[in-house]
């Protein structure tokens, strides 16, 4: 259940469109929150508020922050929406955002992509690695990114967009299901990706959840098993479907080693179509272990699976300002995690503009 308490703003740490990060005292000192403009309105120092203290109570890590529920400085507030759809639906802070699909009649009414790459990862650290490379080797193209609804909903909370969006790294994003706050918002993930290619002129997308993760360390009860049904949605709409393969050689816990068991099972068992699987030339027996995991998993023989040679992506971290990391660890304590999104990018981007024809 959640838990409430009520403060009073003392400090404006950030602020950005849509998102407010802010110090409240809480009784006992200053204290962490956020808040989200587009559902409650911005605050002021001063101003008395009501939190929402669960996740620190929970220790959460990603979402370790009290979250503003409402500002007591007003009696009300209201913001016109563009439309009739809500998000976060049924709850008390459910918004008329609108959709693109309300007003953008072009997109509306297709239902094909005329063969865009899209890349489907299953963690939201991905996207860097993946928008990095892709715009190393096609830096003219346009990339957008499809947020899900599979874990953070609000886009504003994610700093790795903001800061992808400044260095001009995606060109447009959309949020889709009840995620929000995108240039372009839709009701799922098939129309979503219409918006993308026809409405934001996508040459690419990259399709991730937003920031945390949800999993139980049981068979199917992970959040990223939706990279199989997005996958698919890419398969049915005329894409050309590409796995960022989710690996590591630093995550301490057994399901995670070499090949997570969230991509094994999300393209072995949730995954209907053929889809094309990038795997990273990273050499020694790293690539060894990797390439035997895809065959012990089958997935070598459901998919096609593709040798790419990543970018030194760490490289491409540190030229760009970057500072990225997943599960707690930079991105230099976990290379082949960010590797095999690189090769996700990279060969997305190879397949809309051919590098060198005939390398592989």
């Amino acid at each position: 259940m959640p838990s409430f308490r009520t403060g009073v703003v003392v400090r404006l740490l950030e602020e950005r469109r849509g998102l407010q990060r802010v110090e409240v005292d809480l009784g006992d000192g200053p204290e962490r929150a956020y808040v989200l403009t587009q559902l409650t309105g911005p605050v002021a120092v001063g101003d008395r508020v009501v939190v929402n203290t669960t996740a620190v109570e929970l220790g959460l890590g990603t979402g370790g922050w009290h979250v503003v529920h409402w500002n007591l400085a007003r009696e009300e507030w209201r913001e016109p929406g563009p439309g009739h759809i809500l998000k976060v639906r049924y709850t008390s802070l459910q918004a008329d955002v609108g959709s693109a699909e309300e007003h953008l009649t072009g997109p509306a009414d297709v239902d094909d992509v005329g063969g865009m790459p899209v890349v489907a990862a299953g963690l939201h650290s991905h996207v860097p690695a993946i928008a990095a490379a892709f715009k190393d080797a096609a830096p003219e193209a346009r990339l957008v990114y499809v947020m899900t609804d599979g874990a953070g909903l609000p886009l504003a909370l994610s700093d790795l967009v903001a800061a992808l969006t400044e260095r001009n790294l995606l060109d447009a994003t959309v949020t889709c299901g009840q995620a929000f706050g995108g240039d372009y918002e839709a009701v799922s993930v098939h129309s979503a990706l219409a918006i993308a290619r026809h409405a934001a002129q996508a040459d690419v997308v990259v399709v991730a959840m937003g920031p945390g993760v949800a999993g139980t360390g049981t068979r199917l009860g992970f959040s990223a098993i939706e990279v199989g049904a997005v996958l698919d949605a890419a398969g049915a709409l005329g894409g050309r479907p590409i796995a960022c393969l989710r690996a590591s050689f630093a995550d301490p816990r057994p399901r995670h080693q070499v090949l997570s068991h969230h991509s094994s099972t999300a393209l072995g068992l949730a995954c209907r179509s053929r889809v094309t699987i990038p795997l990273p030339l990273v050499g020694g027996a790293e690539e060894e272990r990797l390439r035997a995991a895809l065959v012990d998993s089958g997935l070598d023989v459901r998919h096609d699976v593709v040798a790419v040679k990543p970018p030194d992506i760490l490289g491409l971290f540190e030229k760009l300002g970057l500072v990225v990391t997943s599960m707690g660890r930079p991105a230099a304590a976990d290379p082949v995690f960010f590797a095999c999104a690189a090769a996700a990018g990279t060969l997305a981007a190879e397949l809309v503009f051919p590098i060198n024809p005939g390398a592989r």
